[in-house]
């Protein structure tokens, strides 16, 4: 900073913003600049710039991916959760409702939401579990599994290429990496 100039690195571009004023604290949207930044400049570090910068690349390289691979889906008539929903019960087997919820990464309160979509289209039926009356075992029915079964090997490829971006190498990095962030962050 220079004369009450700050400059701000976007992704795209930079901009200068002239200051006047003592501690002014800009919070910037951290999906679309860089760098939080501070008129104390001692605030900023070498590990937040490449922090930040990483995590930014992280979230765009996810919605990407994501983007591309699930393009597919609604012309299929399902929801990313609910093809996760039947994914997981094509692998696994019936499950627990909570521990679908668990295996997909979503709440509670959304899970049933999609099962009872996806009980209403005869793709899944819901079950009193023998254990425990207050649980729930879903299952995949004829006809959800005859879906999962058509469309995931497509599914499946467009992964493939979608991924083919990177060695084999890469890859196995990318998941060791990827790995130890989310059971860093979940310790």
């Amino acid at each position: 900073m220079l004369n009450g100039t700050l400059q701000l690195k976007q992704v795209e571009s930079t901009h200068r913003i002239d200051i006047r004023g003592s501690q002014i604290i800009l919070m910037l949207n951290i999906l679309t600049l860089k760098h939080m930044v501070s008129m104390d400049s001692t605030t900023e570090t070498i590990e937040e710039n490449v922090a930040l910068d990483t995590f930014v690349k992280l979230i765009r390289a996810a919605e990407s991916v994501s983007g591309a691979v699930h393009k597919d889906l609604l012309s299929n008539g399902l929801t990313v959760s609910q093809f996760g929903i039947l994914e997981a019960l094509y692998h696994l087997g019936p499950m627990l409702q909570k521990d679908l919820a668990v295996k997909i990464l979503k709440s509670p309160g959304n899970i049933t939401m999609v099962i009872d979509n996806l009980a209403k289209r005869g793709l899944i039926v819901r079950e009193k579990s023998a254990s425990d009356r207050r649980a729930s075992v879903i299952s995949a029915t004829h006809e959800g599994s005859r879906l999962i079964a058509a469309i995931f090997p497509a599914h499946a490829d467009r992964i493939r290429k979608t991924m083919s971006a990177l060695t084999q190498k890469e890859l196995e990095d990318l998941g060791r990496l990827l790995k130890k962030l989310g059971r860093s962050i979940s310790s």
